[in-house]
């Protein structure tokens, strides 16, 4: 596979050059190293994940000169909902994300996959008391706005201008009756076909693109930048040449008595971004970075 080997040496070059380490390993290695088989033969040692607080949302919010837009996961259980949601959220230009500490879908790597790499640019908050900080963003100016079926209003029909946070439920339940008590808006999303329902990332993409599209345009010096590009060449397999295996990782030495965590790079052509997100896992959701 000479397109995936000459992608795999452009990666060390550029490594090299930003004087990170490279240590080559064998495949069981780096399925060892990362905790899960689901990487693409590149691997990122860094510093563990930093958790933001409500504080430092509404901070970011500030500092672009915006009014305050968030996004809140209400337990939801499938980690490529979640990962999608986030890649979503930051595409729509999300100061920040809500998730609850218990009875929901972990930041976990396969979130972190179908992510795309939105992890890395994202402002992430766990609550312990979910409902509790919905009480605090209300205490500070948003309006909480949710998806129900039931709802008498059409989401392109409501106002989701200002300061808003945007709530999505679990995949089973919706929204939770503690969650929904607190909700300034409800609206719905209307269905011309069959299906009575829609996935939940779908759902909340939905609302955070109308959301966005009602916001005022971002200059362009100050727009998020890309997390990369897409790249039509198709997802790589296995390395079948013990050559190509010899040729599998990119990692960085952590720091003497440190705790890393793994990136692997799921995402962008090489010759665009290098950003990676971390833990990334297999699993629908996630684009390729080596051809095939």
């Amino acid at each position: 596979m000479p397109d995936r080997r000459h992608a795999l040496q452009r990666l060390v070059l550029h490594a090299t050059t930003l004087r990170i380490p490279v240590v080559e390993v064998e495949g069981g290695s780096l399925t060892s190293l990362a905790g899960f088989d689901g990487h693409q033969g590149v691997a990122l040692v860094v510093e563990p994940r930093r958790w933001a607080t409500l504080d430092e949302v509404l901070a970011c919010a500030r500092e672009r000169d915006e009014a305050p837009f968030v996004l809140i996961l209400d337990s939801l259980e499938d980690p490529q909902n979640v990962g999608t949601l986030l890649r979503s959220a930051e595409a729509c230009g999300v100061h920040g994300v809500l998730f609850p500490t218990r009875r929901a879908a972990p930041i976990s790597p396969a979130a972190v996959k179908a992510s795309a790499g939105a992890v890395e640019h994202l402002l992430l908050v766990p609550l312990e008391d979910l409902a509790g900080g919905l009480v605090d963003l209300r205490a500070r100016g948003l309006r909480l706005v949710g998806a129900d079926e039931g709802a008498a209003l059409a989401y392109r029909e409501a106002d989701l201008r200002g300061p808003v946070a945007l709530v999505v439920g679990s995949e089973g339940h919706g929204i939770s009756g503690a969650i929904r008590r607190r909700i300034d808006l409800t609206v719905r999303i209307p269905m011309r076909g069959h299906v009575a329902s829609l996935n939940a990332a779908v759902a909340g993409s939905i609302l955070l693109f109308e959301a966005s599209a009602q916001r005022p345009a971002m200059p362009p010096d100050t727009a998020s930048p890309a997390t990369g590009t897409t790249t039509d060449r198709g997802p790589i397999t296995e390395p079948s040449d013990p050559d190509d295996r010899a040729m599998e990782a990119l990692v960085r030495r952590p720091r003497p008595g440190a705790r890393a965590r793994t990136r692997t790079a799921t995402h962008g052509d090489p010759e665009g971004s290098t950003h990676a997100p971390h833990e990334g896992a297999s699993g629908e959701g996630g684009d390729d970075l080596l051809p095939g």
